[in-house]
């Protein structure tokens, strides 16, 4: 059977699929189910510094994509325990228990927040990483960091600038990016500091969905608009891991998110570069069980295709370039036009049928008779 295994910042992981932070997330209950399926790690609610209830209800709905991984809008306004509930050894004593790495997911509402749970976090044994969490676009009044491009190399140079820095590796979790240039200033800032790990991507924020039936957004928060996530953004997510496998230093891992429902969805992020799979829309309406199934369906696509490990066809998606299909040549007649030996070309009998209609017109235009024509 086909090996899953891989690594993230270093760090060793049995299984290259594991959950995205958000859906099943936010108690030790939910991460214990993590942790027993076969997801490869388990990574924490996002935290801010104090516990808080998120936006009001409803603000999470799933709504189809014909027969696919159905799409989602959310609009949770990070609802968590705070990072102290995330970084207790309730937690993370439960986590070590099952023998997974336990990543912490920070997003503070401020830089001093984020520096005041990075130094807490930093110093917790049986915390693996810590992936700082750049990109949510469902906080009123707060723009979305990854989007600002001075402000994210402001916080990224506090952080890793920071006394508590450095004993544990820092990853970053980003906005989806659809602009080249884009891509490329994020990458730039990135390549700048001593990050370990991206995640691409986060959800396409202000997306709105309309239930016609009711005539009423789907989600009460913000006016119904929230982050678009599920089978919607699968292409936005393969491009954005494509587009960072390539521009990032090579000591910078990818971890792809987007839309993941199935073996073959996994297959194609790690195509595209990732080093591992989150999953959050499929998780939040499977559950935990995803994670088998998911890793399963890898494995036999994997076994089909001969590959022995990820890493034998991580990265090495084919460019398809479409050729024109030649036209179809005909055989050139012999003699160069002519007909067969002896026989007559097909232009000689088009010459002798003009030459008769030519001739039928002539003699009813000026009445000439087969008498006239013997005569000269």
């Amino acid at each position: 059977m086909a090996s899953l295994k891989t690594t993230v910042a270093g760090i060793a992981l049995d299984c290259c699929i594991y959950n995205a932070s958000g859906p099943r997330t936010g108690t030790v209950n939910a991460l214990v189910k993590i942790g027993e399926s076969r997801s490869g790690a388990v990574l924490s609610k996002s935290a801010t510094l104090l516990c808080q209830d998120g936006n009001p209800l409803p603000r999470y709905k799933e709504f189809p994509l014909g027969d696919a991984c159905p799409g989602s809008i959310n609009s949770e306004g990070l609802p968590n325990q705070g990072i102290d509930y995330y970084i207790s050894e309730e937690v993370v004593s439960a986590i070590g228990s099952l023998a997974k790495h336990y990543f912490v997911s920070l997003s503070g509402l401020s830089l001093a927040d984020n520096l005041e749970m990075l130094s807490r976090a930093m110093k917790v044994q049986g915390i693996a990483a810590i992936e700082l969490n750049l990109a949510c676009p469902n906080i009123p009044g707060k723009p979305t960091m990854a989007y600002d491009f001075e402000q994210m190399d402001a916080v990224l140079q506090a952080v890793t600038t920071h006394p508590s820095f450095g004993s544990k590796p820092l990853g970053v979790k980003l906005a989806p990016y659809f602009d080249v240039p884009h891509f490329q200033r994020a990458a730039s800032i990135l390549n700048k500091y001593p990050i370990k790990y991206v995640v691409c991507t986060n959800t396409i924020g202000n997306a709105l969905v309309v239930d016609a039936e009711n005539e009423q957004a789907l989600i009460k928060p913000k006016a119904g608009f929230g982050g678009l996530g599920g089978a919607y953004v699968k292409p936005i997510a393969l491009a954005n891991v494509r587009q960072f496998s390539q521009l990032l230093r090579e000591d910078i891992d990818v971890v792809g998110v987007g839309g993941v429902a199935s073996g073959t969805d996994a297959f194609e992020l790690i195509l595209c570069g990732a080093k591992a799979v989150q999953v959050g829309t499929k998780h939040w309406s499977e559950g935990a069980s995803c994670f088998n199934r998911i890793s399963e369906e890898l494995s036999v696509l994997m076994t089909k295709k001969g590959y022995k490990s990820i890493e034998e066809f991580r990265g090495k998606l084919k460019e398809n370039f479409c050729r024109p299909k030649a036209a179809p040549v005909v055989p050139k007649a012999a003699n160069d036009g002519q007909g067969s030996a002896g026989g007559i070309s097909a232009l000689h009998v088009l010459q002798i049928v003009l030459c008769i209609l030519v001739a039928v017109f002539l003699a009813r235009e000026f009445k000439v008779t087969s008498k006239d024509v013997a005569a000269l």
